[in-house]
């Protein structure tokens, strides 16, 4: 597989940007990327609706907004920071096989020029999409199903109305179009629905197939197309997320409908909250049952958000008399007066930032001190940025007020980074609470939440999560090849 030429997934949300503000990629993408802060609803010829996220994230977030970044250009620039680092991506290399060593895995790889080799490993990672090799060798199910009509997208350059830098969707009786802006003078990106008539066939379909009806009323003249293509919405999600020492991630996971452009985002999640865990599990700082909260943390959270996609998405796109009603009568209304009051604006940008993802139910959770919980994202505090520590990729203790010598003493001796920051009233706001313990996991998230910032809770909680055994550590070696 060669890197994508074209422009698939393209928001950014919050969530990820802080997820690369450590690796260095954040204030890039957002350079490169076109902000936005509004999503217009259009009715025939209308603009009738008009969300302004404006200061919806601010204060919840360092990125209080949404980015729109090209697949593309994000793959281009992750393979660019790859190679910085010393490590290449090889392309047009298969896998065919796979095997669960018991203590390591074997992998059969063909190449370009059809010889195949054995690469050994500790674990071994799917990202290969919804047709994934890995999944079917583990024989693992990936139940749901496909939305009935066929779907176009289009990178254009066009004049509009709609071409303002926000994002543009219809609320028609009977069509289907979103408008996302993309860098560059006049350039867009469009996805509809293709016409009934010319579903059946869909391997011949060009852009002079799809209907132009529903452009003309939105005002969008497009004067030329540089990508055109069609595709099947699928929702579906794998019943497991690991089988011994495999692991899936991403469209090989969970697949589920473009609504609130979740899908790469979802998948970049799932390889950050993987990432720190195999590093600590290979490096010896924690067991190898560290890795048994991936699934549990992860697939939970795809099942919500495919549910909740499949109805979003079902209400916009379906042609029944009921749908049609809510989508031109009802949202008109409601929208406006919803994005009116603060708190809905918060709530909308924690759901689609993805900030308000917790882990409360996961076997790395424990405590709650305030109104945060073991498994939810550290709040951040703009007075303080407390998510300048995170950078260092590190389990790290926070203390917001005055950390107890005994605290101090614990992290010393199981040489824990801690930070203690000044009390400000703001932090109580963000639901901190003054003097409590907050143990942060590398990813960003709280471990263990203790109120009464007890050592025995804190050394407890490092005993049975983070000390490695070597028997553990010696069945991680480093991936070699078997030639």
């Amino acid at each position: 597989m060669e890197p994508g030429t074209t422009s698939r997934a393209l928001a950014v949300p919050a969530r990820t940007l802080e997820l690369y503000r450590p690796l260095g990629l954040a204030s890039t993408v957002v350079e490169r990327g076109v902000r936005v802060v509004a999503v217009n609803f259009w009715a025939g010829k209308a603009r009738v609706a008009r969300a302004i996220f404006g200061d919806g994230g601010v204060g919840l977030s360092p990125f209080p907004y949404a980015i729109i970044f090209p697949q593309d250009e994000h793959e281009r620039l992750l393979i660019e920071r790859l190679r910085e680092a010393g490590v290449s991506v090889e392309r047009r290399v298969e896998l065919v096989g796979v095997e669960d060593a018991g203590d390591r895995v074997r992998a059969r790889l063909r190449g370009a020029e059809g010889g195949e080799e054995v690469f050994e490993a500790a674990y071994v990672a799917g990202c290969d999409g919804a047709s994934s090799t890995l999944r079917d060798a583990l024989a693992i199910g990936f139940p749901g199903g496909t939305y009935e009509h066929l779907f176009y997208v289009a990178d254009v350059e066009a004049r509009a109305p709609a071409n303002d830098g926000q994002l543009h969707g219809t609320l028609d009786t009977a069509e289907f179009l979103l408008v996302f802006p993309l860098k560059g003078e006049r350039r867009a990106r469009l996805i509809g629905v293709v016409r009934d008539e010319a579903e059946h066939r869909r391997d011949r379909l060009t852009w002079d197939d799809v209907s132009k009806d529903i452009m003309a009323r939105m005002g969008v003249a497009v004067e030329r197309v540089n990508w055109f293509s069609t595709y099947h919405v699928h929702h579906r999600v794998a019943d497991r997320f690991r089988k011994g020492r495999a692991f899936l991630l991403g469209d090989a996971a969970h697949i589920h409908s473009p609504v609130g452009g979740q899908g790469m985002n979802t998948g970049i999640g799932d390889a950050v909250n993987l990432a720190w865990k195999l590093a600590d599990v290979l490096q010896g700082r924690a067991p190898a049952s560290l890795l048994d909260s991936y699934e549990a943390e992860r697939i939970a959270f795809a099942r919500r958000l495919v549910a909740t996609t499949d109805r979003v998405f079902t209400l916009v796109t379906s042609r029944g008399p009921i749908a049609r009603f809510v989508r031109t009568t009802v949202v008109p209304v409601l929208v406006p007066l919803v994005f009116r009051a603060r708190a809905a604006r918060w709530l909308m940008f924690r759901t689609i930032s993805q900030t308000g993802v917790s882990y409360r139910d996961s076997p790395l959770s424990a405590g709650r001190a305030g109104r945060v919980h073991g498994g939810d994202r550290l709040p951040w505090v703009e007075a303080a940025d407390n998510f300048a520590p995170l950078d260092s990729l590190a389990w790290q203790v926070h203390v917001y007020g005055e950390a107890a010598p005994e605290i101090e003493a614990v992290c010393r001796q199981r040489q824990l980074p801690l930070h203690v920051f000044e009390w400000r009233s703001a932090m109580r706001r963000t639901g901190l609470q003054r003097d409590a313990v907050y143990l942060v996991r590398p990813d960003g998230y709280v471990a263990l939440a203790d109120p009464d910032a007890r050592p025995s809770t804190l050394t407890r909680y490092l005993d049975t999560h983070l000390a490695a055994t070597r028997a553990e550590v010696a069945v991680t070696p480093a991936a070699h090849r078997l030639d």
